[in-house]
């Protein structure tokens, strides 16, 4: 088995509803997001898939929240924009974009350099 990771970043603004405290507020994080892929094989040329095509996946997803307010983009706009639902989010969305002979293993996502969350199925 082979499992390979990628990364990408993006910086948005949330706030979080029905929070009581200060993430009440539209504040802004540097978002990191992580996906982690498995394959059982590699192709000829002894890849499973290209690191391009993967961080072409992961960025097409985080280009979606890029300098936006992430409670106004779907679906955000009617769940809270929690690194809980920005997690599950992705993965679905990548796993969406895969190759059939590559699974995704999980999506970890940093809300800041200590805290983060890991979301897999």
């Amino acid at each position: 088995m082979y499992i390979l990771q990628a990364e990408t970043h993006f910086d948005s603004a949330h706030h979080l509803v029905g929070y009581q405290g200060k993430c009440s507020n539209l504040h802004g994080h540097r978002w990191r997001v992580v996906v982690r892929v498995e394959a059982e094989k590699v192709n000829e040329i002894g890849i499973a898939i290209d690191f391009k095509d993967l961080k072409l996946c992961l960025k097409e997803a985080g280009d979606l929240f890029d300098h936006q307010n992430i409670n106004e983009i779907p679906p955000f706009d009617k769940i809270n924009p929690t690194a809980e639902n920005l997690s599950e989010f992705f993965y679905d969305r990548i796993n969406k974009a895969l190759p059939d002979e590559v699974k995704i293993k999980e999506v970890t996502v940093w809300e800041s350099d200590t805290c983060s969350v890991t979301y897999c199925k």
